[in-house]
């Protein structure tokens, strides 16, 4: 079969878990899959972040799965670990950019935090060892 000259395309590549990466090719033409729900259409301004649950307002909210819906949408599936909510959509490649910057955002802070408490708590290992140590608590036969 002869590609259509008038048909327009991109490549996208994919990383799949086994580390080998694979290009995907997407014609404008491709239908989006009919039981996925196409988001509505509207300025940034006025769509929810998908990191923000609409039943608590949490800002908690991420992505138990996704997968690609057509050449510019992504079907994700969400959870809020606060009120248990989960649901899936369709949307925009756009926004689910953002929610992916989001996601590094909370995951750079959360590494912070976890080198902070590693941190803490081993000067706190340090401390109880040296005063062990000047008390005879510990003898060489201990090792």
């Amino acid at each position: 079969m002869a590609p259509n000259p008038d048909q327009h395309h991109y490549v996208r590549k994919v990383v799949l878990p086994s580390g080998k990466t694979i290009e995907v090719v997407y014609f404008e033409d491709q239908v989006v899959r009919s039981d996925a729900v196409a988001p509505s259409p509207g300025p940034a301004e006025t769509r929810t972040p998908l990191h923000l649950c609409g039943s608590c307002d949490s800002n908690l909210v991420y992505p138990t799965e996704w997968s690609e819906a057509g050449p510019r949408h992504w079907e994700v599936t969400l959870r809020c670990p606060n009120c248990e909510w989960h649901g899936t959509g369709v949307f925009e490649q756009e926004l689910v950019e953002e929610f992916d910057d989001e996601l590094d955002r909370g995951t750079e802070t959360l590494v912070s935090d976890l080198r902070r408490i590693l941190h803490a708590n081993m000067e706190d290992e340090i401390d109880r060892f040296v005063r062990a140590l000047d008390a005879g608590h510990i003898q060489p036969e201990d090792f």
